[in-house]
């Protein structure tokens, strides 16, 4: 049997968290290192820049596993991977393409297996998940962070998959028109993304 927390364990827990500055703190605060994010958009509006962004932070606090799943790693995700910023010689964050699930448990099952997983994205894992397997993954690795990225339909993640990571996420974050919306257990805000520069920006970007 659970045994019931008092307040004072309550208050005492301690929690890992990414110990984010600047805009990233701005809008998201000081997130655990765990659960379930959700990143989602419609297709050219930026989405896989900004992941590739988050992913690219993210591993300087975890190793951070990105499945490729739609695009692979073909030249024109190689590009995106560029035009993010993402430099050589970041060896905790690495790339794979589309991995079965049961696969995947197998290389989180390993001591120093990384605690970010990206899956982008929910189409292509649409049928690997039915049967409850997010729940079961987010229950088997209650320490790992998983990141569901998501098409946009009607204003939310298009297929059953994207609703429930949503549903159950920490951060969401929506990206429209080269600006991510962020929102979920967090402060919020508003990150405008210019490519070109490959930098980010808070609130609009303005002409020079």
């Amino acid at each position: 049997m659970v045994r019931a927390l008092s307040t004072k364990n309550l208050f005492d827990k301690k929690y890992k968290t990414f110990g984010l500055d600047g805009l990233w703190a701005q809008a998201m605060g000081e997130p655990t290192r765990n659960g379930i994010w959700t990143i989602y958009g419609k297709e050219k509006h930026g989405k896989t820049w900004f992941t590739l962004k988050v992913a690219d932070l993210l591993s300087e606090f975890e190793r951070v596993l990105y499945i490729s799943a739609e695009e692979g790693v073909d030249k024109t995700f190689v590009d995106a991977v560029k035009r993010a910023g993402i430099k050589v010689g970041k060896s905790r964050l690495s790339y794979l393409e589309y991995l079965p699930i049961d696969e995947l448990e197998a290389r989180l099952d390993r001591r120093k297996s990384p605690n970010v997983i990206v899956f982008d994205n929910c189409t292509i894992y649409a049928d690997d998940f039915k049967g409850g397997i997010l729940r079961r993954l987010l229950y088997k690795y209650p320490d790992k962070l998983f990141i569901y990225v998501a098409h946009e339909e009607k204003n939310e993640p298009s297929n059953a998959l994207g609703r429930l990571a949503k549903k159950l996420s920490k951060i969401i974050i929506r990206v429209q028109g080269l600006t991510a919306f962020i929102s979920g257990r967090c402060p919020g805000g508003t990150i405008s993304i210019d490519e070109q520069k490959s930098q980010l920006f808070w609130g609009t970007i303005e002409n020079e």
